[in-house]
């Protein structure tokens, strides 16, 4: 399912949040009604943490994390780290990184398998990501922009990519991947995907502005329809074609 919302009066969703399968981190804001949007959907499955970072709210862009860990900027403060390791699972590893490219989460997208990371990361922090993460790194760049977090979202079932993305381009980061991947965009055209939603394996948040055809492609390449609505969708794609053929 994906689920529209707005953070104040922001359509990216993914620069003021991070969803993982494990757990999910929403900035603190002036509103409630973005934080209880999260919370009604996973607070059964997951913790939901409230939280900055830096003092900043934009901590989607901030930081990185699959179900194995957290990466956290240099700048995050010992309060916020000691608060997000608290409300974490002891498991999952919380980590700062001293890295000159601070906005990880711009410069690094994952899932719990595999990494892309911006082609100037620093070698240490390469490592970091895949010791912390427990993923295989490959530094690329999409449709030409070095910052792979900010123009891509993908899960373990799929991912969608910056729209001037190439065939060849997806087919490409699709093998690297391991997941088939779509180019696409969110929040009526909007082509940074990474900021403009996040998404898990079962659950999508994407901004309130994403249109009716965004959303279908968004819950088809996530695997996010249940068997029945896609049962459902399959019958009218078929009763379409029958209509049309007569």
């Amino acid at each position: 399912m994906a689920v529209r919302c707005q953070f104040e009066n922001s359509n990216e969703v993914g620069v003021f949040s991070v969803l993982t399968n494990r757990y999910s981190l929403v900035s603190v804001g002036g509103s409630e009604n973005f934080y209880s949007v999260f919370e009604s959907e996973l607070a059964d499955h997951m913790p939901v943490i409230h939280t900055s970072i830096a003092g900043c709210r934009i901590i989607g862009r901030l930081c990185v994390g699959n179900k194995n860990g957290l990466l956290l900027p240099s700048s995050t403060s010992d309060q916020e780290m000691l608060h997000i390791r608290n409300a974490l699972p002891d498991d999952i590893v919380v980590q700062r990184v001293e890295e000159r490219l601070s906005a990880l989460g711009n410069c690094i997208s994952a899932n719990d398998y595999v990494s892309l990371v911006h082609t100037d990361l620093d070698r240490e922090t390469e490592e970091i990501v895949a010791d912390v993460l427990g993923v295989e790194v490959f530094r690329h760049s999409i449709a030409g922009e070095a910052l792979v977090g900010s123009f891509c979202t993908f899960t373990n079932q799929g991912g969608i990519v910056h729209p001037m993305t190439s065939i060849e381009h997806q087919d490409e980061l699709s093998s690297l991947l391991q997941v088939p991947l779509v180019a696409g965009t969110v929040n009526r055209g909007s082509e940074v995907v990474g900021a403009g939603m996040v998404a898990n394996d079962w659950i999508a948040f994407c901004g309130l502005d994403s249109t009716s055809t965004e959303i279908s492609v968004i819950e088809s390449i996530f695997k996010l329809r249940s068997s029945h609505q896609s049962s459902i969708v399959g019958d009218l794609r078929s009763s379409i074609i029958d209509s049309l053929a007569v």
